[in-house]
């Protein structure tokens, strides 16, 4: 479970489906990741996880990008329903 100043936040729900990880290419943020055909350097394309999962950048990173930079903006919920409408988008797209 999260945290953010001290209080408990539900995890985020990833769908575990490695379409963001896919698409590093497409936000300046994480083009520093991209390793040639627009996938993170890191993303395994058969299990379609991460390999440095517990290491990863904190770009890849949901409650750290809450806390650092949207926290002001939105509760956790409502970034947590931001972001699932994004995931929801990207996998259609894929599709």
């Amino acid at each position: 479970m999260a945290r953010f100043f001290g209080q408990k936040m539900s995890e985020f729900p990833c769908f575990k489906c490695g379409r963001c990880c896919q698409l590093v290419s497409t936000a300046q943020e994480t083009k520093v990741l991209d390793r040639g055909d627009g996938a993170c350097r890191h993303y395994d394309d058969e299990t379609k996880l991460c390999l440095i999962y517990e290491n990863r950048p904190d770009i890849c990173r949901v409650d750290k990008q809450f806390s650092l930079n949207y926290a002001k903006e939105y509760d956790w919920e409502t970034f947590v329903d931001i972001n699932i409408k994004a995931c929801e988008y990207i996998q259609r797209e894929g599709s």
